[in-house]
This record gives C-alpha cells, structure tokens and sequence, in this order.
C-alpha cells in the first residue's frame, strides 16, 4: 500500500500528468495513421526524453503506448486501412458495419472495448509485477539463465507454422548479443577494429533502426501505390459522430470483453507472443462462442473482441519486463531503453529500490486507459479527418530526422547513427520474408543476461549442470521451458499422424 502512495505522488505531479495527456494525445495520432506505430513513435522519442524528469518521461511513453493500440482502429473501421498491424482483425467487421452507416457506433465498440481491455491489464500489472518481484528476488544465477532459456522457449511455443523462422531470428539476436567484451576472457569479439562496439551494440540505435528506419524505407516503398484517398476520407469522416454502447449492448458485449481481455493479458504476459496472437485468438474464440452470429458481415462482437484483447496485451506485456527484467514484446523492450537512460534497472530491484517509479509506472497505465476513452472520442469526432490528410512524405522526412537525432543523441556518437541505419535494412529485410522482428530484439535482449548467468552458474556449480535442475525454482523454469517446447512438437507429430 506504501509503494501505491508513492506511485500516486509520483504520478500526480502536475508535469507528469501533463506527460501522460500528451503521450494518449500523440498515441491515437499515430495510432491512426498508416505506416506508424507505437514503436516507431517510442524508439525516436526515447533519446529526446533523456534530458527530462524520469516521471515526465515514462508517463510520456506509457500515453503513447496504450493509446496507439486504440487509434489503429479508427481508419480500420472508416476506410479498412489498418493504422497499425493490431487492429487488422478490427477492420472483419467494423468496416462493414461502416458501409451500413453505424460508423459511429463500431468506433463506440472499439474505444470502449479497449478501455475495457486496457484497464483489465493495468489491474492484472497491478497485482501481478509486485508478487512476482518478490519472486524474483530468491533468482541466483541458474534461475535467471533459465529464465532466459523460458522467454526464447516461448518464442518457439507460440511460433505456430513460423517455427523454422523465429529460430532464425533469435539465431540472428544471439549473435548480435555477442558483440562487444567477453565477460569470461575480457577479449573483444566480432567488434572489427571499432572501439564503439567494445560495449556491445546500443539497444536504442539498434531499436530506432528496427522500427523508424524500416517504417521510411516502406513508407517510401508505398508512397505512391498505397497513398490514402484524402476524398474518401472526407466523405467518410464528415458522417462521423462516436456513440458510445448503451447499457443493453454493454450487457451483451460484457461476456466478449472478459474472455478476450483474458487472452490478451495471458498472451502479454507470456515473453515473445505479442498482439497479433492475441487479436485472432480472441476473434476465433469469440465466432466459436457465437456460432449463430455471421461474422465478418458488421457483427458487434467481432469489433469488441480484437480491440478488448490488442490493449489488455499493453500492461500485461509489462509484468515480465518489471518483475523480472524480461520484455514480454518488441514495444516494452522500449521500455527497457527508457528505464536504462533514467539510471533505473528492471527486475526486482525496481520495486526494492524506487517503489515510487515502480508503482508510477503500474498507475499511470490506469489513469492513460481512463483518459483515453474521452479524448478518443474527441479526436474521432473532430480531428481525424485533418490528420488523416498528412501526405506520407512530409511524415517519412520527419520520422527521419527524428530518428538520426534520436540516433545520435544516445551518446552523442555518430556510429550509433551506422548502427541505425544496418538495423533498418536488416529490419526491412525481415519484414520482406516475413521474418519476425520480435525474436531478434528479445535474442538481443536475453543473450547476454544468459551468458553472464551460464558462466556464474558453472563457478557456482563447480561446472555441473545439475545445478538447473536440483534448485526448485530453476527446476521448474526448466520444465516450463520443456513445456513451451514440446507443444509445437507435439502438435506436428499428431498432424503428421492424421
């Protein structure tokens, strides 16, 4: 209770709520708008928050976070272009209900749906960060490095039919990961003369590279193929006005809101898996639920069970990174650079040493999931018809010189803008053969935590590898490494037998 009043005194700073109300404001904006997203918005706004206020600058984040996942679903219902990759499923059946003139009704479904969601989430951080943070304190070294095996085995687990792909990926993050000083020899390796990489690749050039400059290459890519048509949008945005559900629908929709929002909290909370899992999971279980409903035709609950499940994935996918120093998806891995530029370390010690932050961080998910339902409802009914008409150019040139600066600024090093740039054609590589990014960044991430706990571990040990599996809580990491494993496995072998 002691840590909550912290949090809140935190949080109720007048700057820090100013932070938040900006950051919902700055989320639904590029939420909203094709070829933008939550992570390329974070990645280039970190290094420019390094001269804030820690609060200041992770209520900014955090705003920006929740908020997106909402404002992807506005052009998918008006116009079927998804603002972000979450809210694709949306576009089933908000876009027709849009062509029966219930335009504001379905944009009513998806704010409070994700509300619904987004709050669902910030509960389950809420309860969850803080136990397992106490957890995690009795980690020693073996139960780290199995912690680490867990949230790449769970890559693996949720990969479905991309398995050979992922392994791929995260093949590719380990080998990054091992660029820089060897903390067993102290030799440098696969650094090629540079001194810039003796301390490894920096996490925020690399994840601008990844996010901003893969977007500008694809937006550049798409600029004159998939341009959105300004005149549709005016004819589709002047009809517009948001109706928020009414009692009766909210009874009827209250069954769909709690099912998805458990999946997409279970899914945020599992390292690796992300929304778009969580978005077809909740809309398979919610057609399966209904099945006299005709999904795809405008049907209400095909709205409501996307948009509760992609935000209740927003604050779950902070209970590992919080708790345990694990991020659960590509976006909270910004996180993780927003904390390490605010001198604060996740992980258990978080809650130990700066309750007040810790507890800051839970809240503000709340406060930005409540302020997000009226100003979502605002923006719709008057500002997304403006925004809407942004060329793509003018955004790319400026998503570009955010990026180079943000790039730079880390440390004032103009090889980060170098390692900007490589991540951004690797990025676009992979999203071309449609490799997972998520893998790669989580590889990056765990590679190292593995290797300075293996080595610990076998000093420890006395080199016996017994060590994982006679401490209990090591042990059973172990098993549900196994678990995450075999399920794909198992699930082969029976196809393969049918």
């Amino acid at each position: 209770m002691s840590g909550i009043l912290l949090g809140l005194g935190e949080l109720f700073q007048t700057s820090a709520l100013l932070a938040l109300f900006a950051g919902v404001v700055i989320g639904l904006i590029v939420g909203s708008l094709p070829g933008l997203n939550d992570s390329i918005t974070m990645s280039v706004l970190i290094p420019i928050t390094f001269g804030m206020e820690p609060q200041v600058a992770i209520c900014l984040l955090v705003g920006i976070y929740c908020a997106s996942a909402c404002g992807g679903s506005i052009p998918s219902i008006l116009l079927k272009i998804p603002g972000t990759a979450s809210a694709t499923v949306t576009a089933y059946d908000g876009y027709p209900m849009s062509q029966q003139g219930k335009s504001g009704e379905a944009l009513g479904l998806a704010i409070s749906s994700s509300t619904f969601g987004g709050l669902s989430s910030a509960a389950v951080l809420l309860f969850l960060s803080p136990f397992l943070a106490q957890q995690a304190l009795k980690f020693g070294p073996p139960e780290y490095f199995m912690l680490a095996i867990l949230g790449m085995s769970t890559v693996i687990g949720m990969a479905g039919k991309n398995i050979v792909k992922n392994i791929l990926a995260m093949a590719v993050g380990l080998v990054f990961s091992c660029i820089g000083m060897s903390p067993q020899t102290g030799l440098a390796r696969f650094t090629f003369g540079q001194v810039s990489l003796m301390d490894g690749i920096s996490l925020i050039p690399m994840l601008i590279g990844l996010f901003g400059i893969t977007s500008i290459l694809e937006m550049i890519e798409g600029i004159k193929g998939k341009e959105i048509d300004l005149q549709k949008v005016k004819e589709e945005y002047q009809k517009v006005k948001v109706s928020l559900p009414n009692k009766k629908m909210a009874k009827r929709l209250l069954p769909v809101w709690i099912q998805s929002s458990v999946i997409g909290n279970i899914i945020g909370i599992i390292p690796g898996a992300g929304m778009i899992m969580a978005i077809f999971m909740a809309y398979d279980q919610a057609s399966r639920r209904y099945p006299n409903l005709e999904f795809g035709t405008g049907v209400p609950e095909g709205v409501a069970a996307p948009e509760s499940a992609n935000n209740a994935v927003v604050a779950s996918s902070m209970v590992p990174l919080l708790s345990l120093g694990v991020p659960g998806n590509s976006t909270s891995s910004l996180f993780l650079g927003a904390l390490t530029i605010q001198g604060l370390r996740t992980g258990p010690t978080l809650f130990r040493d700066t309750p007040e932050m810790a507890y800051m961080i839970i809240l503000s998910f709340i406060v930005a999931n409540i302020l997000m339902l009226p100003l979502c409802v605002f923006y719709c009914n008057f500002l997304a018809t403006a925004v809407l008409r942004l060329k793509r150019e003018i955004l790319s040139g400026c998503v570009l010189v955010l990026c180079v600066t943000g790039a730079f600024a880390v440390s004032n090093n103009v090889f980060n803008v170098y390692i900007m740039i490589f991540f951004g054609f690797v990025g676009y590589a992979f999203n071309k053969y449609k490799i997972p990014q998520s893998p790669l960044i989580l590889a990056s991430i765990l590679g190292s935590m593995m290797e300075n706990n293996w080595t610990q571990s076998m000093v420890f040990a006395n080199g016996s590898l017994t060590v994982f599996v006679t401490r209990p809580l090591s042990c059973a990491l172990f098993i549900l490494s196994v678990i995450f494993i075999g399920m794909p496995l198992v699930k082969r072998f029976k196809n393969t037998k049918k």
